[in-house]
């Protein structure tokens, strides 16, 4: 394609922070989604391409592509190309010099060290050394973006990171299974006890006072205690609409990994080591 092309796996938030950082970076990227994603923070997620065809994101645009065939065009008009492509099968036709499992599933579905010449893994799951060349940390407090050369990030334990003072209290949990009718908006103030949200026949209420950060798009089927939102207690309204502080800490993690291992550059259209 020309272009020094790095692939992501995964479009939600942390996913298009890394994307965002990398583009700035004057690399070109590749983002793979599946059918129906289910983002949270979908003001800043390029997966929302995947429902209105084109997705920004602080001034960078993802385009869905029908075919592969419409990708190298996209990177070269500068945008981020968005497959729909779950299962990764469009890796080996692409033979990105990057490949960068940002699912954040906790656990490797699929991704393997010999993708590309380097692959990184994005939070627990991945093993540095083994199934991909280096994982970054995603975890917040001390080590959040930290890149590990060798062994695994830190074992996901349940509990959300800390915002505010509040971890398990600020998300929004379905208590039914059903459509999802959305009484707020992304950027809304809400009251705790507040109704933010129907599942099914049962409302979905904030459990504390903040800006709604995040909200799964109406009408996603959901099951009971899905996440589907959360509240931001530091009230915010302009978070909402831009990158997270983890999502660009976690990016610079990802392009510190992919500079390390192979410094790359877009002669001929291939990754040379300067």
């Amino acid at each position: 394609m020309g272009q020094t092309v790095i692939l992501i796996r995964g479009a939600g938030d942390l996913a298009s922070g890394i994307a965002h950082r990398l583009v700035q970076a004057n690399f070109s990227v590749v983002m793979l989604e599946t059918h129906s994603p289910t983002v949270i923070r979908r003001k800043v997620s390029f997966a929302e391409a995947v429902f209105e065809g084109e997705a920004v994101v602080e001034g960078v645009s993802a385009r869905l592509a029908a075919s592969i065939a419409d990708v190298g065009a996209l990177l070269k008009d500068g945008k981020i190309a968005l497959l729909i492509d779950p299962s990764g099968e469009s890796i080996d036709r692409i033979k990105p010099q990057g490949v960068v499992d940002a699912i954040i599933a906790k656990r490797n579905l699929g991704t393997r060290i010999d993708m590309a010449p380097v692959v990184v893994g994005v939070g627990p799951g991945f093993v540095a050394g083994q199934d991909v060349h280096a994982v970054v940390e995603t975890k917040r407090g001390h080590y959040l973006g930290k890149v590990y050369l060798t062994g695994a990030a830190i074992p996901d334990t349940g509990v959300p990171g800390d915002v505010g003072g509040f971890t398990n209290e600020r998300l929004l949990r379905a208590l039914a299974e059903g459509r999802i009718v959305n009484l707020k908006s992304i950027g809304d103030y809400v009251r705790a006890g507040e109704d933010v949200a129907i599942a099914g026949e049962y409302p979905v209420k904030s459990l504390i006072d903040g800006v709604v950060r995040g909200l799964i798009r109406p009408e996603t089927y959901v099951h009971p205690g899905m996440k589907i939102g959360d509240v931001d207690p530091r009230a915010a309204k302009e978070h909402c609409f831009t990158i997270s502080d983890k999502a660009r800490a976690v990016a610079g993690g990802v392009l510190e990994a992919i500079l390390h291992f192979r410094p790359l550059s877009c002669k001929g259209g291939k990754a040379d080591r300067q």
